[in-house]
């Protein structure tokens, strides 16, 4: 087993953990639904509760839910990051049945702002370490690369779905802190989870060739030589331009500044990219 995968197997873990303590504490005290697979499980359970008077097992809900999803994940994301997914699922799920209900605070706001910044450390956690919480976000994942969009918002859609769904059964009020409990943790993955987003690098520097060839060494990402002169000593200068991904800005602009300590850099955030922009795959 490789290095990363023995980071990824205990990130996986206390990642299942946050999130059904969540689900046990802040997520059942309000009676929220955190969107996604996990909030579909959720609104199924209550719903037959509700209608039969009988309590489901969220791990028998969630995880036949997941299938279509995980098949997805093996089919066109990664072998490896699937299962480390499953791992997440399964464990996840468990915990949700095993862990006891314990109610923090009743304050439905507290628990919408503070149960979406829980929910959204355990998705980063499990993205960052290579692995996803299942259902919706290997759907997202998917489109990303094969259309190089901003995931978190196809979330959002799917999320507002659910979320119509229960408020049209179980009232309105818990649909509508749900909004604000899905908002806290989607600003909160965003936050963490970077790999999707792209940065421009504009690089003023008197050694292009050696800058573009740091870049593409620390990044796999090509750059732009472009011709331009000063206007304060009007003197010829050359810029170095490329896009790369804003998980990697940190470590690329620490290269460039390695091969030239005078080199001025202007890092900003790209917006929308159309084209070809290397992209690193999945295990």
């Amino acid at each position: 087993m490789q290095k990363r995968s023995w980071l990824t197997l205990p990130a996986v873990c206390v990642a299942a953990f946050l999130m059904a303590l969540n689900y046990k504490t802040f997520v059942t005290t309000g009676g929220l639904y955190p969107g996604g697979v996990a909030g579909l499980t959720i609104l199924i359970i209550r719903l037959v509760d509700m209608a039969l008077h009988i309590s489901l097992p969220f791990t028998v809900v969630n995880v036949l839910l997941n299938t279509i999803p995980v098949y997805i994940g093996f089919r066109y994301i990664g072998k490896k990051f699937t299962i480390f997914s499953c791992v997440m699922i399964i464990l996840n799920s468990v915990l949700s049945d095993l862990i006891p209900t314990y109610i923090i605070t009743e304050d439905i706001l507290l628990i919408s702002v503070f149960g979406g910044i829980m929910q959204g450390l355990a998705i980063g956690i499990c993205l960052n370490a290579g692995a996803t919480s299942g259902g919706t976000d290997f759907i997202s994942i998917f489109l990303s690369e094969r259309r190089g969009i901003d995931s978190f918002n196809i979330i959002l859609a799917a999320n507002a779905v659910i979320l119509g769904m229960a408020g049209f059964i179980f009232g309105w009020d818990k649909a509508l802190y749900s909004i604000i409990f899905q908002c806290a943790s989607t600003a909160v993955i965003r936050m963490m989870y970077k790999k999707f987003r792209q940065c421009t690098l504009f690089i003023v520097t008197d050694k292009p060739d050696e800058i573009c060839e740091t870049i593409y060494r620390s990044s796999m990402h090509g750059a732009t030589i472009l011709e331009g002169v000063g206007s304060y000593e009007h003197e010829k200068r050359r810029l170095v331009y490329s896009v790369i991904s804003a998980a990697e800005s940190k470590k690329v602009t620490k290269a460039v500044r390695d091969t030239d300590p005078h080199a001025f850099i202007n890092e900003v955030e790209t917006q929308k990219l159309l084209g070809n922009c290397h992209r690193p795959k999945e295990d």
